[in-house]
């Protein structure tokens, strides 16, 4: 077994000052859950322990931060989803390296203007990124076939998992992100990535998560699950026809429940 160093809580404490200084929402919105993880790697980089510290419970956290335990939840699903913890049952959550370590906000980049982390980001309407995520989403399904390792199946099946248990619209979405973000990742081009990665900046918008929000409910997440396996599944066969008739359904879908339009 390895050793477990664990992050001390009392490193957590006056969490609040660093709340105020990040400017969190206080609901509970995409920017509000991505400030807050990062004020919890934060904290656990403060403590030094670095790869496989383990992290305070979820009401240590909550109790230490002043926040409840539900906001420490999305914030903990989110960072799970990303690669930087893992959870392991009857142990604990851990730190970890991760694929998405960039796209989580540091302190030290709240923007000067004292509008808030990532708050400067533009917010595009829903239907500019569901008319770019058409466009190139499922043409991508071609390199992915041709370039996508076993390493890249297992991370999407661990991403899969994830929104299978996902207890809300909020994780849900958190996994369904994480999910897209590793079938883009496997087409091993540079230029696509970085493309997505103004998409996924989009998603973090209150306008598309609100709109998101509304338009949720348990059947549509069942059908997305759905969707998802689809999609996973035809490119395990490197069938890219398949692939790419897959995730052109699952973005209609999404479309016509978002925009009313298939």
């Amino acid at each position: 077994m390895r050793d477990i160093h664990p992050v001390r809580p009392h490193n957590f404490r006056g969490g609040n000052v660093w709340l105020d200084w990040l400017r969190m929402p206080a609901d509970n919105s995409a920017p509000g859950r991505r400030a807050l993880a990062a004020l919890i790697l934060a904290g656990a980089e403060r403590d030094g322990t670095g790869h496989d510290a383990r992290l305070p419970t979820e009401r240590q956290l909550a109790r230490d931060l002043g926040v409840s335990r539900s906001a420490v939840r999305h914030a903990m699903a989110l960072l799970q989803a990303e690669g930087r913890v893992s959870r392991e049952v009857g142990r604990g959550t851990f730190l970890r390296g991760g694929p998405g370590t960039d796209e989580i906000p540091r302190p030290g980049r709240v923007p000067p203007d004292g509008e808030g982390a990532w708050s400067h980001r533009a917010d595009y309407s829903p239907a500019d990124v569901m008319a770019v995520r058409r466009l190139f989403e499922p043409t991508a399904m071609s390199l992915v076939v041709a370039w996508a390792t076993e390493r890249d199946f297992t991370e999407m099946g661990r991403c899969l998992r994830g929104g299978e248990r996902a207890a809300d619209h909020d994780e849900f979405e958190v996994w369904d992100a994480a999910l897209h973000r590793s079938i883009i990742a496997a087409a091993r081009s540079p230029l696509l990535i970085r493309l997505y990665a103004e998409v996924e900046r989009a998603r973090h918008g209150r306008v598309w998560g609100d709109l998101k929000r509304r338009s949720a409910s348990a059947g549509r997440r069942d059908e997305y699950r759905r969707d998802h396996e689809e999609i996973v599944a035809a490119l395990r066969l490197r069938d890219a026809d398949q692939a790419t008739a897959a995730m052109r359904a699952h973005l209609a879908r999404v479309s016509g429940h978002l925009l009313g339009t298939g």
